[in-house]
């Protein structure tokens, strides 16, 4: 009986101490988790960005309309049936290329008869001059009269006028003959034909088809009044001035043109200035009466503050950006917002030089005066980078 009370207690003790040992695990681990949940989490990481004050080129967008540089209503100069018509309607055709045929038979033999006169033109003269030539002997040994002497040169007179009008006259014929063959006067698509063959074409009346250019291709834009003097200060020079254009209406179809024209009067009617770029059209894909819109530089800022678009926060119709402190808090700071430039926005209150922006991570912020890790990124565009054209603020 006492072996087994003994048996009992050492069995008895062989499961106490497992159990012991469980609970201090247990106790152990419930301190750690009280002592992390007592430890604050570290600040979250946020991008900010220095703010630096660089040069900026402000621009305002104008509406406009492409135009081709030079645009030919290509007309007959003499009249006849069209006995063919040498181009596809549409095509790019070069100077000089035959377009129309007129039937040249007429003119043909207008020239024949032209030249027949001027050979008997030539024939009077020539006899004209040998009896002149005579005359001027004979009178010499006084053999004939001064008036008949007169007479004969006189006649020579004559005979040389009929020879330059004979001369013109063919000039004129020849002229008619190649005017059958109506050409392009330059290179450029060509129209639709208005006048095809077998039909009559009346000289200088009948429109055969229209030509337009396509490269270089205008861009004519009207600024107002403020705008186009702003404008003029800065584009003024004698150096060529880039401007962006959109066409259609879309964003795929930017292109860089040259300012080439400004009017010199406004529009007293819309009280507007006339513009014109000139756009580089190679391919021939840009057409004559495509809408635009043209970028143009209107204003300088030499110390504007930019920041990431994204940056900038709204509170109903109140705009702000977080900044950080020297203390690494995340503090609220209300701006006023001008013109886009890309990405980025123009402060114009609220911001100055040297400022830490957050521009990425700001969802982290929950409440202003917030502990964050301010990682800085670089935005400062290259030191010899062209000053930014900002837009116009929608």
């Amino acid at each position: 009986m006492g072996s087994l009370n003994q048996r009992a207690r050492t069995t008895s003790g062989r499961g106490i101490l497992p159990f012991l040992l469980l609970m201090a695990l247990l106790a152990g681990c419930e301190a750690k988790s009280e002592e992390a949940a007592a430890a604050p989490p570290p600040p979250p990481e946020v991008d900010v960005v220095n703010i630096v004050a660089q040069p900026v080129v402000l621009s305002e967008s104008f509406t406009g309309r492409v135009e081709a540089a030079e645009t030919v209503e290509l007309r007959s100069r003499v009249s006849g049936y069209i006995e063919e018509v040498a181009f596809e309607e549409g095509e790019l055709v070069e100077q000089g290329d035959l377009l129309f045929q007129i039937d040249p038979r007429p003119y043909q033999a207008r020239v024949g008869a032209a030249q027949a006169e001027l050979a008997q033109a030539r024939s009077q003269l020539a006899q004209a001059g040998s009896e002149a030539e005579r005359a001027r002997v004979l009178l010499g040994r006084q053999a004939i009269s001064q008036e008949v002497h007169d007479q004969r040169q006189s006649v020579l007179s004559n005979a040389r006028a009929m020879v330059d009008a004979a001369e013109a006259a063919l000039q004129t014929a020849e002229l008619d003959l190649e005017y059958t063959r109506i050409t392009a006067p330059v290179s450029g698509r060509a129209g639709r034909a208005m006048v095809t063959r077998g039909n009559l074409a009346n000289a200088d009346q009948s429109l055969l088809t229209t030509l337009v250019t396509i490269d270089p291709i205008h861009v004519y834009f009207e600024a107002d009044e403020q705008a186009a003097f702003a404008s003029y200060a800065l584009l003024g020079g004698e150096e060529p001035n880039s401007l962006k254009i959109e066409l259609g209406g879309d964003a795929t179809r930017q292109f860089t043109g040259t300012l080439d024209f400004i009017d010199n009067r406004l529009n007293p009617n819309t009280g507007t200035l006339q513009f014109r770029a000139l756009l580089a059209n190679p391919d021939g894909r840009i057409r004559p009466g495509e809408f635009a819109r043209v970028e143009m530089p209107v204003a300088r800022l030499e110390q504007a503050l930019l920041v990431d678009g994204k940056a900038v926060l709204t509170d109903q119709d109140r705009r702000y950006v977080y900044v950080v402190d020297e203390n690494n808090l995340a503090q609220r700071r209300p701006v006023a917002t001008g013109r886009q430039v890309d990405e980025r926005t123009v402060i114009s209150e609220g911001l100055a030089a040297g400022d830490r922006v957050i521009v990425n991570g700001v969802q982290k912020v929950f409440m202003p005066g917030m502990e964050v890790s301010p990682q800085t990124v670089s935005a400062a565009p290259a030191a010899d980078a062209q000053p930014d054209i900002a837009a116009r603020e929608d």
